[in-house]
């Protein structure tokens, strides 16, 4: 089969499963949903922020503090676009049909980027003029240094994610030992390896923590990353390649 045809039909096997229209859109839902909340009550406490805080205020960030947990929705995505096949059985059909697993594994991996990129892409932006219209005189403009950055950063970050889960789960095949990995080690590890002085440091290096580095416009102060926006997505897209690297060489070598 070619690799139209095989982009076609994960495209057609993608938009039939009711769970990516739900995960998708949770990831929609609480990215701006909880990203206009805060925002909202930021701007009703900014008076009783201190002086510091006010001179290190982010906006951008601020609207985009939703995507702590519409990522959770993005790695759900990532992980049952790829495990669902290996739970069905429908593994070893997909690879009969396409034998050139290399094919097979990139042109899966690119429709669901694709996909999950468009999505990431509309959210951000709408997630940023809601987020700016609930903050009010404390907003920032799309024009302002670095914000146009940010919000394209905020969906490549949340593409990343779905990329990354994707990986994990060729790795694992499992959807239930995917997302018992993915989902606490986002949610709780890596926020308490971030919290502790001994782990701080390198807590810096895991994907979520270097990714998020691109949502900053206007560094905090007590962040002593020895790297920038770009820098930080960068070690993200590390991580993303090692796992879709690894997960693309056991493919190759495990039946299915």
């Amino acid at each position: 089969m070619a690799a139209p045809q095989v982009v076609l039909s994960e495209w057609t096997k993608i938009r039939s499963v009711a769970s990516t229209v739900w995960t998708l859109s949770l990831a929609v839902v609480t990215t701006i949903g909880l990203g206009l909340l805060i925002s909202w009550l930021t701007n009703n406490d900014f008076g009783s922020m201190n002086r510091e805080d006010r001179l290190t205020f982010d906006p951008t960030y601020t609207s985009f503090a939703g995507m702590g947990l519409g990522q959770l929705a993005m790695i759900v995505f990532g992980v049952l676009v790829v495990s669902n096949e290996y739970s069905t059985g429908m593994i070893r059909t997909s690879l009969a049909a396409v034998p050139r697993r290399g094919v097979f594994f990139f042109c899966k991996v690119l429709v669901a980027t694709a996909l999950a990129f468009v999505v990431a892409v509309a959210t951000a932006f709408v997630t940023f003029f809601v987020g700016q219209a609930a903050l009010g005189d404390h907003s920032a403009a799309l024009g302002d240094p670095g914000v146009l950055r940010a919000v394209f950063g905020s969906a490549f970050y949340m593409t990343l994610i779905a990329v990354f889960s994707m990986g994990i789960a060729v790795i694992l095949r499992s959807p239930m030992l995917s997302l018992g990995i993915l989902m606490p080690f986002f949610f709780l590890v890596s926020n308490i390896l971030g919290s502790v002085s001994a782990t701080k440091k390198y807590a810096q290096y895991l994907p979520d923590q270097a990714g998020q580095k691109i949502l900053q416009v206007i560094q905090p102060p007590d962040d002593d990353a020895p790297y920038g926006p770009w820098g930080g997505l960068g070690i993200m897209i590390l991580w993303v390649a090692v796992a879709l690297l690894v997960g693309y060489l056991l493919l190759r070598k495990r039946d299915a």
